[in-house]
């Protein structure tokens, strides 16, 4: 993936998660699916709505629907991710051929104008290219939609090393005495967790390791931390624009929050770094207009003239744009997924303890973030917020996974 769109998609998803992300409820946002629209829009845009989506984007628009294509392509070319787009017209409305020609390859379809057939069409797009993570299109379609502009992407990953799950009860903070799906592990590598000095308070970010190109990372502030700075903090440190140090480095006691550093006497010579989070699902819907300016669709989304010549002579403006997605976290590995659309209208022995090693704690055991984040390239595929841990149920996803990851090898071997 080129530097420089890499740059320009994760400075979007800072931005919009120190928006979105309040803390009052979980959720989860991907401005890698949002970026490639925007881009394909601007290309056909004109006038103020042109300027403000180059603002948002951060590159120049005449150069954008390359970007996009470009950056499509290296997203579906990562293990276990899956990258579509879709587009839908009107049948009586002209498109410009030059603006057509430059989609990525999709699905293209035509709108019948018979709201209740279109969007069974467009709901069914979605849970297909999202495994049904995400079963319907986020926008509305009726006889007055011109054009769908959407993408989908969808991430499944396996942990390198899976977590112990149990039942129990969190002993204090906002959680405390909910009886969750706790999930632990050890590791000998200390620096698996580093703690970042961010303007608003230090944060502290666990790196779990997925089997692709891709991984999670957990992101805990301070306990009165805003969750969008304590989720903006932790993008600047996964994408190096503020440096990080690892736990093999920093002091003993408490030197970033949920974290305990000592040593201690064992029976092997290995340092050892102990997990405790859980397991989590969240869901998100947002409404790309609120605010408008976010996503440079503040003068697109006035209707009362049109603003994308190149692509149509009929007037066009933006009617509605939204995202929804859905990322899980268990022992077993991570998934996430979201659509965006936009559409445009009118027990052992004791054992002999011999060294002194050092021996870190982490715990994520109250509200705190996550990022699922591109191993090479440093760009943030998803970024969220866990309110709430998800509360134990006795449930079998062993089968549920088999076949999903099934369907997915298949899919590399056609």
């Amino acid at each position: 993936m080129k530097t420089q769109t890499v740059r320009a998609v994760n400075a979007l998803t800072s931005r919009w998660a120190g928006r979105a992300v309040t803390g009052d409820e979980g959720t989860v946002l991907t401005a890698a699916g949002v970026w490639p629209l925007l881009a394909l829009l601007a290309d056909g845009a004109a006038g103020p709505a042109r300027s403000e989506l180059e603002q948002a984007l951060g590159i120049p628009a005449d150069t954008a629907v390359d970007a996009a294509r470009e950056f499509l392509t290296a997203l579906d070319g990562v293990r276990g991710l899956r990258a579509a787009t879709g587009f839908w017209a009107a049948r009586d409305l002209l498109l410009e051929e030059a603006w057509s020609a430059r989609l990525p390859a999709g699905t293209r379809g035509t709108l019948t104008g018979d709201g209740d057939t279109d969007r069974k069409a467009l709901d069914a797009w979605a849970a297909d290219r999202t495994d049904g993570l995400v079963e319907q299109m986020p926008v509305p379609v009726d006889e007055e939609t011109r054009f769908v502009l959407a993408s989908a992407l969808m991430l499944r990953m396996r942990w390198i090393q899976p977590f112990h799950a149990w039942t129990t009860e969190i002993g204090e903070g906002p959680w405390a005495r909910q009886e969750v799906q706790a999930l632990s592990r050890s590791t000998t590598l200390l620096d698996r967790v580093r703690v970042a000095r961010a303007p608003g308070g230090p944060v502290t970010l666990l790196e779990v390791v997925g089997d692709g190109g891709v991984d999670v990372h957990l992101v805990l502030g301070e306990p009165q931390a805003p969750p969008g700075r304590t989720l903006q903090a932790g993008i600047a440190a996964v994408t190096r624009e503020i440096p990080s140090t690892g736990a093999s480095l920093l002091p003993e006691g408490n030197p970033g929050p949920g974290l305990r550093i000592g040593s201690v006497l064992s029976e092997r010579r290995e340092h050892r770094l102990h997990i405790s989070t859980v397991a989590f699902e969240v869901k998100g819907d947002h409404d790309l207009l609120d605010p408008a300016w976010l996503f440079g669709l503040q003068s697109a989304s006035d209707t009362r003239t049109g603003h994308f010549p190149g692509i149509s002579g009929e007037p066009l403006a933006v009617g509605v744009a939204r995202q929804s997605a859905v990322a899980r976290f268990h022992s077993e590995g991570f998934e996430a997924a979201a659509v965006t659309a936009i559409g445009l209208a009118a027990g052992c022995a004791m054992p002999r303890l011999r060294y002194r090693v050092r021996q870190a704690q982490v715990a994520f055991h109250r509200p705190f973030g996550f990022l699922a984040v591109h191993r090479t390239s440093r760009l943030v595929l998803a970024a969220g917020w866990v309110a709430e841990p998800l509360p134990y149920e006795v449930k079998d996803h062993a089968a549920e996974e088999a076949e999903a990851w099934a369907k997915l090898d298949a899919e590399e071997w056609d």
